[in-house]
């Protein structure tokens, strides 16, 4: 099915979608609290979001960033419509940004943070687990810190 899955990057007018999938992840994979967080980071923090899309439709999305040297990759808001889930779809929405960062030469290493509810999909696509920080992101979200390094 990734055959029928288009990335592009995110445009102000995907903004209520991708909040709307959003909720669809609470309470499971994030905190109501969280909603707000993300409304900031489209409005101001944002570098850059793909969206991912089946048939013209928003499924999710996720974000991008660099840091100031350049050589570390970040991995940001990343979720999808859970009607989704199970179809490749957001491994190949993860292997595109990787593979965005890395194409940026100066990358050395992509950090993500996720939680205990996500972090096997991150080490299934070649991340390592570097921390845990218990309630970081909301009371029963923990922060897991994992790093993904260039072959």
């Amino acid at each position: 099915m990734d055959k029928y899955l288009e990335i592009r990057k995110y445009d102000v007018q995907d903004s209520n979608k991708l909040i709307d999938i959003l909720h669809m992840n609470i309470p499971k994979y994030f905190a109501q609290s969280e909603v707000a967080d993300f409304r900031e980071y489209l409005d101001q923090e944002m570098e850059t979001y793909f969206v991912a899309l089946v048939n013209g439709q928003i499924i999710g999305g996720g974000g991008v960033g660099f840091s100031d040297d350049q050589r570390t990759g970040y991995l940001s808001w990343s979720f999808l419509n859970p009607k989704y889930y199970g179809f490749g779809f957001g491994k190949t929405l993860l292997h595109h940004r990787i593979d965005f960062l890395y194409a940026h030469h100066q990358v050395e290493k992509i950090e993500v943070g996720t939680s205990q509810f996500t972090f096997g999909f991150y080490k299934k696509n070649g991340f390592v687990l570097r921390e845990i920080h218990k309630d970081y992101w909301a009371e029963g979200f923990d922060l897991y810190d994992m790093v993904h390094t260039r072959e």
